[in-house]
C-alpha cells in the first residue's frame, strides 16, 4: 500500500475532514496496521509545534457530524503561507509537564460530541462571523438549519458522516413517521381489483402522479409512468422507441450508463450513434452539440422519416456540471424526439415542463428524498407514448390476450400500458408527501448547497503537504463561475466535487485506499467513475486510451494500461448539509491545535 496509514494517515484524515466540512476520526477509527509495512511515500519527521500555534484554518460545515476550526486564524495564515500543512505525522497533547501522549483518550466516541466545556466559544463564534462575513447569502437559508434539527438529528446519533447526496439522499425522518402512521390506520389492496382496499390504492396512485406533474409544472398532455428507477424509465423509452434504419440517437458522453445503454437499442435496428463530446471539466459545448445534432438531424427518405431520439444529461453525476436545457428545444425544432435524464438534476434544480417541454424525462425519487427506494417515474408526453412500441406485454398491461392465438389488446388507461405488473402501491403515497416536503425545501436549496460547495472548494485548495508543498487534493470537477445571491436562484452547477488525493510527490493515491479510509472514519463517500465513464475519463485525461479499448476488456486490463485505479473520490452535498453555529465544534478542533511528535 502506497500511502501509510497508522498515525500519519490519522493525521492527514484529521485536516482533510475538516477541510470538506467532515469530523475528523475517533481514534479508535483508524487501523494502525493497515499499509504501515509498506508505506513509502511519507517521511514523517518530528515537529513540534508551540502551544500558541494557530488551530486549522478550516471552519467546518456540518454535513453529517459537524466539525469547526476557526476562519479567523484562515485569513491571517493566509497572508503568509497561503496554504494549510497537512502534517505527516500524528498528532499528540503535550501535558502540562511536557510529556507527549497518544490524543487517543482526548478523542469522543464515535458520534458523541466533545463537552461544550472544551470548547473556544469566542473562536467559533468569530469564526461563523468570518464565514457569514465571506458568504452572507447563507443567512437566509436558515430554515434548513431547523430541518437540520427536526429531521436528522439521526446524524448526530449514530456519528456517521453522510456526503454521497448523489449517490441517495437521506430522507427525513417526519416523512417516515407519516407514511407509517399512513401505512398502520388503512388497508392498501392490489390496484388491479374494484375492492375497497384496491380502489384506495388506486386513489393514491392517482394523487401521486398529480403530485409528480404538479411538482414538474407539467401542462395538460403529460402523463406518469412509475417505474422502478430513473434506470427502468430510460429503458422503457430506449426499447420502445422505433428505431430504423437511418434512425440516429444522440448523445453526450457526459451521461449515465442507463443513457448509454440506450445505443444497443438504437444500433440493434439499425441506427447510428452520435456523441457530442465532453468538455475537460464535463458537460458539451453549445455550439458543438447543435453542429452534431444538425449532422444527424431526421432525414425524409422514400416519403418517410426515420425518427431520431436526442437524450440529454441535466446534470453529471460525476462532472458537476449542468447541460443548457435549450439544447432540448434546439433538437426538437429539427425534428428530433428528445429525452432529459434528470436523476441528478431534479433533487436540487427547479425542472419546468412548461418552459423545457422535453417529450419524456426520467427520475428517480430516492435520490429527490431518500425515500422510497425501488420507485421512479417516467414523466412522459402522451402523444410520444402512442408512439412506443413495447416489445412484450404483462400483466396490469393489457385488457384482452387471446391465448392460444397472436391477439393482444392494450390497457385503455395509456400509462397502464407502460407499467408491467402490479405498481408499488403502499410506497406511492410517500411519493406525495415527499414531493410536499422538498417543495417546500427547494427554493433554498441551490444557495445553501453554492455556498457550502465554494467554501468547501476553496478550503480544499489549501491543503498542502508539509514535506514538499505540493497539493493533497487536485478537484477535477467543474466549479461554480457564479454565486446564487438570493433564494429562488439557481446555480450554474450541481454541488458535487470528484478529486483525486495526490502524495507528496504528486502520485496519485489509490481511490480504494482513500475509500476504505474513509469507511474506517464513518464517512460515507463514493469513489470510481460513478457509472459515468465518459465524464469520469474526461476529467481523469484518459480519453485517448478510452478509444483504444477492444472487446472482451476488463477494467483490470483497462487500470493496467493506465498504470493506476481509475475513477475519482465524489463527495456530494445535500440539504441536511448546515454550518454548526457558535461554540459547536468536533475534535478537530483539538486535533489541529495539538503538537505533533511521535
Amino acid at each position: 500500500m502506497p500511502f501509510g496509514c497508522g498515525t500519519a494517515f490519522k493525521a492527514f484524515i484529521n485536516d482533510f475532514c475538516s477541510a470538506i466540512c467532515l469530523p475528523p476520526p475517533a481514534a479508535s477509527d483508524t487501523n494502525p496496521n493497515m499499509g504501515s509495512s509498506h508505506s513509502h511515500i511519507y517521511d514523517p519527521q518530528t515537529r513540534p509545534i508551540s502551544s500558541s500555534e494557530k488551530p486549522s484554518p478550516f471552519y467546518s460545515l456540518g454535513c453529517g457530524r459537524a466539525s469547526s476550526a476557526t476562519l479567523a486564524s484562515q485569513r491571517s495564515r493566509l497572508s503568509s503561507s497561503n496554504a494549510h500543512l497537512v502534517h505527516e505525522k500524528a498528532h499528540y497533547h503535550t501535558t502540562s509537564d511536557n510529556q507527549s501522549r497518544p490524543l487517543v483518550d482526548q478523542q469522543p466516541r464515535p458520534g458523541a460530541y466533545l463537552s461544550t466545556n472544551s470548547l473556544v466559544p469566542d473562536e467559533a463564534t468569530v469564526a461563523y462571523e468570518h464565514f457569514l462575513h465571506e458568504y452572507p447569502e447563507y443567512r437566509m437559508t436558515w430554515i434548513l438549519d431547523t430541518l437540520r434539527r427536526t429531521d436528522y438529528s439521526r446524524l448526530e446519533k449514530t456519528g456517521e458522516t453522510y456526503v454521497d447526496y448523489m449517490g441517495g439522499a437521506i430522507y427525513p425522518e417526519s416523512l417516515i413517521r407519516v407514511h407509517t402512521e399512513f401505512l398502520n390506520s388503512n388497508v392498501l389492496g392490489n390496484t388491479h381489483s374494484v375492492s375497497n382496499s384496491s380502489k384506495l390504492s388506486l386513489k393514491h396512485a392517482d394523487q401521486a402522479r398529480a403530485a409528480v406533474l404538479s411538482f414538474f409544472h407539467a401542462p395538460p398532455g403529460y402523463t406518469v409512468v412509475f417505474t422502478q428507477n430513473a434506470t427502468g424509465a430510460l429503458k422503457l423509452v430506449g426499447e420502445s422507441f422505433p428505431f430504423v434504419e437511418g434512425s440516429a440517437y444522440v448523445l453526450s458522453a457526459d451521461s449515465h450508463n442507463s443513457v448509454h445503454g440506450i445505443r444497443q437499442f438504437a444500433s440493434e435496428k439499425g441506427g447510428r450513434i452520435a456523441y457530442i463530446p465532453c468538455q475537460p471539466q464535463g458537460g458539451v459545448d453549445v455550439q458543438i452539440s447543435k453542429d452534431i445534432l444538425n449532422r444527424n438531424r431526421p432525414r425524409t427518405q422514400d416519403n418517410r422519416q426515420a425518427p431520431c431520439l436526442f437524450a440529454l444529461t441535466g446534470q453529471s453525476n460525476v462532472t458537476n456540471s449542468k447541460s443548457p436545457l435549450s439544447l432540448l428545444f434546439y433538437a426538437s425544432l429539427l425534428g428530433y424526439h428528445t429525452l432529459l435524464d434528470a436523476a441528478a438534476l431534479a433533487p436540487t434544480s427547479v425542472v419546468n415542463l412548461t418552459e423545457t417541454p422535453v417529450d419524456a424525462m426520467a427520475i428517480s425519487f430516492y435520490k429527490m428524498f431518500g425515500f422510497p427506494t425501488g420507485v421512479g417515474a417516467l414523466v412522459v408526453k402522451k402523444s410520444f407514448l402512442r408512439q412506443l412500441k413495447r416489445p412484450w406485454f404483462a400483466g396490469g398491461t393489457v385488457d384482452v390476450v387471446q391465448v392460444p392465438g397472436t391477439i393482444v389488446t392494450r390497457s385503455s388507461e395509456l400509462h397502464e400500458q407502460f407499467e408491467d405488473g402490479t405498481i408499488n402501491y403502499l410506497t406511492l403515497p410517500a411519493v406525495t408527501d415527499g414531493l410536499r416536503f422538498l417543495s417546500a425545501y427547494l427554493p433554498f436549496l441551490p444557495l445553501r448547497l453554492a455556498t457550502l460547495l465554494n467554501y468547501t472548494i476553496s478550503s480544499l485548495s489549501l491543503l498542502r503537504h508539509d514535506t514538499t508543498g505540493a497539493p493533497v487534493v487536485k478537484v477535477l470537477s467543474r466549479i461554480p463561475s457564479r454565486r446564487p445571491s438570493h433564494v429562488g436562484d439557481q446555480s450554474d452547477t450541481g454541488s458535487t466535487i470528484s478529486m483525486i488525493f495526490l502524495s507528496p510527490s504528486g502520485e496519485m493515491i489509490p481511490n480504494s485506499f482513500i475509500e476504505y479510509s474513509a469507511s474506517q472514519c464513518n464517512v460515507s463517500l463514493r469513489t470510481g467513475c460513478m457509472c459515468n465513464p465518459g465524464g469520469a475519463a474526461a476529467l481523469l485525461g484518459i480519453e485517448a486510451d478510452m478509444a483504444k479499448l477492444y472487446p472482451g476488456v476488463t477494467l483490470k486490463d483497462f487500470q493496467r494500461h493506465v498504470g493506476r485505479e481509475l475513477g475519482v473520490v465524489r463527495v456530494s452535498l445535500g440539504w441536511p448539509a448546515t454550518s454548526k453555529t457558535f461554540g459547536v465544534c468536533s475534535s478537530s478542533l483539538i486535533a489541529s491545535r495539538v503538537p505533533v511528535r511521535d
